[in-house]
């Protein structure tokens, strides 16, 4: 069976840092390429970073030099490391597994930045 669950979300200040996880079963997770996207209410979904199955990376000008992205295939897991969080940060962020014609989603965790 597959799952993908995101887990990390939570409370933070502005200036501060939140590290997601993403754990994904049931699928060759070496092969896929892996990305996070969030969205606010609203708001369209957007990516924010992706990973792909040879570890190269892209952001979203809105986060590059704030978040990073990195697998651990190992654990079959990917990361967000949010630092300098913003209010605009401010979403629920969604996990994605594609690979070929399969494209798979969590459920996706709350981020809440505020003071």
């Amino acid at each position: 069976q597959v799952h993908i669950v995101e887990s990390g979300g939570g409370l933070a200040q502005p200036g501060g840092s939140l590290r997601l996880s993403c754990a994904a079963s049931g699928i060759p997770f070496s092969m896929y390429d892996m990305g996070w996207f969030r969205q606010a209410p609203g708001k369209q979904r957007d990516m924010v970073a992706s990973i792909n199955s040879g570890s190269n990376t892209y952001y979203a000008d809105s986060v590059k030099g704030r978040f990073s992205i990195s697998r651990d295939n190992a654990k079959n897991t990917v990361y967000l490391q949010m630092t300098s969080l913003k209010p605009e940060d401010t979403a629920v962020y969604y996990c994605n597994a594609k690979w070929i014609k399969t494209e798979l989603w969590g459920q996706g965790t709350q981020v809440n930045v505020s003071s």
